[in-house]
């Protein structure tokens, strides 16, 4: 029985978070976020992770860039992916409680 007023979120608020977890809804952008939450990598790093090739590493990760979660950085021909949404830690932590996690 609740015993005071329901905290609700607005509707368009909840319309963007559930636009945000499906840019994250898929193993290879869960995996690269778990390895940024860790560190910078670069796209070759994260696709070898990730057993894909680059082209697609880069993909994902535009997508999560679009999306205000990753943050690049160039140094010299290199670029450096990093997070940028500190939410992420949160959600990852949830993911790796619920369906474990490699250590």
């Amino acid at each position: 029985m609740i015993t005071g007023p329901l905290k609700l979120t607005d509707l368009e608020a909840l319309g963007h978070a559930a636009e945000c977890l499906r840019t994250l809804a898929h193993p290879h952008r869960l995996r690269m976020v778990q390895m940024l939450l860790q560190g910078r990598f670069t796209v070759g790093e994260l696709a070898e992770a990730c057993a894909i090739p680059s082209h697609m590493a880069s993909e994902h990760l535009r997508l999560m860039q679009r999306s205000g979660f990753l943050a690049a950085e160039r140094e010299g021909r290199r670029v450096f992916y990093t997070i940028a949404e500190p939410h992420l830690r949160n959600i990852m932590a949830c993911v790796e409680a619920r369906f474990g996690s490699e250590t």
